[in-house]
């Protein structure tokens, strides 16, 4: 059943129709798998990592629920869950199906159950971090202008410490700042400053620093030629679920960024599975969903397939649903109106087949079987057809403690991020500003209470300088007044030697003798 230009999905007898394949040179026009809880999403998205794997495509997927970590170890015929596939095999013709593991490298934004993930705030950006922490319009204006500053001025961005304290800085600043890119109300950094504090609470301080994730590390293949299965696991992360939903869109939005163009490749260079994928859109604003739908529409000329895996198709915006050519719908559930204009909403994006009503097929059929339609010549979405998927050939279900160490301990990745770095950036920077603008208001400080201490000490010097400075200064007034009384008294002698003396003293003794 294996051909090096497809995947086989499944088929079955005369009731179901033809096999199912996806042809691998339309595997990058993304993709989706859809159903109600149970309904077998998840094996459907394990034999498509398998059968990825082995085309040497390598493949990302996010372990929602813990179940996929069994894809490192092959199944077995007396395990419980498999007794039924080697039937099944048979029915649906899969000729050359065998039990067999697969190359997987397993990761952990917690760096609990893989190796660790890490970007830096910068990589995030503020449009990423402002959807994150459910910024306001204003806040987010916050966010944008803390980004350019810090960029203006040299300063890495790396973890959230970082951006704690440009924060900080713009609102000691905001004066200052508020002339160039407008007003930064305290207020709003505050609000922001909570937010990253939550933040911090979900786990996200592990997430923002360095060693940051090299996305070549999720595009290797083995000596053999298989892609390497790289599982998130994300049954913790799903705790914080706008925090899961942001990590992968980065994800995404870097792959995009960073990844050259490619055309339309024979097979994708990686294919992504983006579980929960309602997360990703619900409340996400206007600017979110744009970015979205441009990576959706861009990336696969990277020769990237993304493939969004929900409970149904309504999870995700119209826009984005039209571009996902490649579709396995599960059974859904109609018991409410609600309910029955989505299934209808979802049997219309199908391509009708004459054979059976689509909508009435979605609600019938069973666990393990679903509607698949995929991309045929020039790009065509096929009729839709009624199949069994195929059983996979690693274990169901998850693997040991035990085993996971194993694997982990000779991934091709071991011990390349596990060491947290923390080098000169923001933090840093504006720390040792702060320290020395302490240092040199200190020395001021000092300097100025110096001189007034001297100050004081020279008029004390003035006013009180003990007896001899009194003794001192009677002499001299004594001194000044003697010598000015024998100024006088020289003047007068002088005068009575002229005429104008002499009368002078005529004057003064003939008032004297009339007085007589």
């Amino acid at each position: 059943m294996s051909q090096s230009d497809r995947i086989f999905i499944g088929g079955g007898g005369a009731e179901y129709g033809e096999p199912q394949n996806l042809i691998l040179k339309y595997a990058n026009r993304h993709g989706m798998i859809a159903g109600a809880t149970g309904t077998g999403k998840t094996v459907t998205l394990q034999i498509l990592a398998e059968s990825f794997s082995s085309q040497g495509v390598p493949v990302f997927l996010s372990d929602v629920k813990g179940d996929l970590s069994g894809l490192a170890k092959a199944g077995s015929p007396e395990a419980k869950l498999h007794k039924p596939f080697m039937e099944r095999a048979a029915t649906i013709k899969f000729d050359d199906y065998d039990y067999n593991d697969f190359p997987v490298t397993f990761w952990d934004m917690f760096g609990e159950q893989g190796h660790p993930v890490r970007t830096t705030v910068s990589e995030m950006g503020p449009l990423l971090l402002s959807r994150l922490m459910e910024l306001s319009e204003a806040q987010e204006g916050v966010m944008n202008i803390a980004f350019r500053v810090a960029d203006e001025q040299d300063m890495l961005l790396l973890d959230l410490k970082d951006l704690q304290s440009m924060l900080v800085w713009l609102g000691e600043n905001s004066g200052e700042i508020a002339l160039r890119y407008g007003s930064v109300s305290t207020a709003s950094i505050g609000a922001i400053q909570r937010r990253l504090l939550v933040l911090e609470n979900q786990g996200a301080t592990q997430f923002f620093g360095e060693p940051a994730l090299n996305l070549e590390d999720l595009m290797q293949t083995t000596p053999g030629g298989q892609g390497r299965i790289n599982i998130l696991a994300a049954d913790k992360l799903m705790q914080s679920p706008r925090l899961y939903a942001t990590f992968l869109l980065w994800m995404l939005s870097e792959l995009f960024e960073t990844l050259p163009e490619v055309g339309d490749p024979d097979k994708p260079k990686l294919v992504f599975f983006f579980d929960e994928a309602h997360l990703l859109f619900d409340d996400a604003p206007k600017a979110l969903l744009n970015k979205v739908e441009q990576v959706a529409r861009l990336i696969r000329s990277k020769g990237v397939g993304v493939y969004f895996v929900s409970q149904n198709p309504a999870d995700i915006p119209e826009d984005i649903l039209g571009q996902l050519g490649n579709r396995v719908q599960h059974a859904l559930r109609a018991f409410t109106p609600k309910d029955q204009k989505a299934l209808r909403m979802a049997a219309d994006t199908f391509r009708t087949n004459p054979d059976f009503d689509t909508a009435d097929a979605i609600k019938e059929v069973g666990v393990g079987e679903a509607l698949v339609s995929t991309l045929e010549k020039k790009g065509m979405p096929s009729v839709v057809q009624r199949t069994l998927i195929r059983p996979p050939s690693s274990q169901l279900g998850p693997i040991s403690d035990a085993e996971r160490a194993a694997v982990i301990a000779q991934s091709p990745v071991a011990g390349l991020y596990e060491a947290a770095l923390d080098r000169e950036s923001a933090f840093e920077i504006l720390s040792k500003r702060s320290a020395e603008a302490a240092e040199a208001a200190a020395k001021a400080e000092a300097e100025e209470e110096r001189l007034e201490a001297k100050e004081k000490e020279l008029k004390l010097a003035r006013k009180f300088d003990g007896y001899t400075t009194k003794k001192s200064t009677r002499s001299t007034r004594s001194s000044r007044s003697d010598s000015l009384g024998t100024t006088l008294a020289k003047t007068m002698i002088k005068q009575l030697g002229t005429q104008s003396g002499q009368k002078m003293i005529r004057g003064i003794l003939g008032g004297l003798f009339k007085g007589k």
